[in-house]
């Protein structure tokens, strides 16, 4: 139980951690100049939210199947 604390607190804290992250391709960076500072950082912060979504995804399945496998075999 306190691995599995440890691992979600160092992912909480890598979550608060962050640097500056440019998500945009070539042609959503020149858009992004073309529109000011502060339309380019909702822009940057909506396709950061959109390729995170599918991750959350992944992990929320794999976890419902991986405690479903574990179920199984007791």
């Amino acid at each position: 139980m306190k691995k599995y604390l440890l691992t979600i607190f160092f992912i909480a804290v890598l979550g608060f951690i962050t640097s500056d992250v440019a998500a945009q391709c070539s042609i959503c960076t020149k858009t992004a100049m073309q529109l000011g500072a502060r339309p380019a950082q909702g822009l940057n912060a909506g396709i950061l939210y959109l390729v995170a979504i599918p991750y959350i995804a992944i992990v929320v399945i794999g976890y419902k199947w991986w405690k479903s496998q574990k179920g199984q075999e007791g």
